[in-house]
C-alpha cells in the first residue's frame, strides 16, 4: 500500500467506535485490512484463501469490507484521486468516451441476467466512462441482457465535481463518444441538454470501421479494469460489493497515472 495512497483513503474511513458497555468488534488496523481488500481484488482470491500474512483474520476483512462499502467509501476515494488529478491538470476533458462489458456472475444474485454473448448463462455488465486519455470517470453496474444505451444517463450524472488545476470544479466533458447501441433520439437530445457536444455513431449511415480511432481508448481501460481479477468474473452474490470493487478498481487505475507522473496527493 503506498503511503501517497493512504494518505488519501485514511481520512474517508469510518472511525472505529468503541461499545460504552464494552465488549462487541475489537479495533483493527485499518491499513492492514485495506491492504488485505487491494490483494483480493488483484489477485482473485476467495476471502477465505486470505494468506494470514496480513495479520488480520478473514471474518474481520469480510465485515470491514461489507462496513464500508455500505458507507460508500470506494465512491468518495475515487472522487479524492480524481481530485488530486483534476488539480494536477491531468484529466482531459476534450472528450469523454463510454462503453460496457459482459460479465459471467458464477453464483447469480442481484443485477444479473440472462447473457446474450455467453450462451444465456447468467452475467452481468461492466459499464464505464472515461476521460479522452482513458482514465476511468464514472463506473456501473447492471444485469448482462441491459442495452448499453439505459446506461448512458446514469454514467454521465455519476462524474463527481472535480478539481481543476483552476476555476471551478467540473463534471462534464465537451463532447461524449459512443458506438451505435447508443443511438437512441432521446439520448441525444439529453446530452445535448446537458451542454455535451454528442459524437455518438449513428445506426445504417456511419460506417463501423472509423469508431476505433476514438473507441480503443474505452476498451483499453476495460482491459485494465479486467486485469484486477476479481473483476474478471463475479463471484460476488450482493451487486453492491462487485460495483465496490469495481469501483476500487477504477481508483486504483487513476492512481497509477498519478504515482507514474512522479506527483505526490496533497
Amino acid at each position: 500500500m503506498p503511503d501517497e495512497l493512504w494518505a488519501l483513503a485514511e481520512p474517508l474511513i469510518p472511525r472505529f467506535e468503541a461499545r460504552p458497555q464494552g465488549g462487541g468488534t475489537a479495533p483493527v488496523d485499518d491499513r492492514a485490512v485495506f491492504t488485505a481488500i487491494v490483494f483480493v481484488l488483484t489477485s482473485g482470491c476467495a476471502w477465505r484463501y486470505l494468506p494470514p500474512s496480513f495479520g488480520v483474520t478473514v471474518p474481520t476483512v469480510h465485515r470491514r469490507f461489507t462496513a464500508w462499502t455500505e458507507a460508500g467509501l470506494w465512491r468518495r476515494l475515487h472522487r479524492a484521486v480524481l481530485d488530486e488529478l483534476g488539480s494536477q491538470g491531468m484529466i482531459d476533458w476534450s472528450r469523454a468516451v463510454c462503453d460496457g462489458a459482459s460479465v459471467r456472475a458464477k453464483k447469480g444474485g442481484s443485477m444479473t441476467g440472462s447473457n446474450p454473448v455467453d450462451r444465456g448463462k447468467a452475467g452481468s455488465k461492466i459499464h464505464v466512462m472515461s476521460d479522452r486519455a482513458g482514465l476511468p470517470l464514472s463506473v456501473a453496474i447492471s444485469a448482462a441482457n441491459t442495452n448499453d444505451a439505459d446506461a448512458l444517463k446514469p454514467l454521465v450524472k455519476a462524474v463527481p465535481a472535480i478539481k481543476s488545476r483552476r476555476g471551478p470544479r467540473r463534471r462534464k466533458p465537451a463532447k461524449l463518444h459512443a458506438n451505435k447501441a447508443y443511438d437512441h433520439v432521446e439520448l441525444r437530445k439529453w446530452v445535448r441538454d446537458r451542454g455535451i457536444t454528442v459524437r455518438i455513431a449513428r445506426k445504417g449511415i456511419e460506417s463501423s470501421k472509423k469508431l476505433g480511432h476514438h473507441r480503443w481508448v474505452i476498451e483499453r481501460s476495460i482491459a485494465w479494469l479486467s486485469g484486477y481479477h476479481r473483476l474478471s468474473i463475479r463471484y460476488d452474490r450482493k451487486a453492491t460489493h462487485y460495483l465496490g470493487f469495481l469501483t476500487l478498481a477504477a481508483t486504483l487505475t487513476c492512481y497509477k497515472k498519478l504515482a507514474k507522473a512522479g506527483k505526490p496527493a496533497t
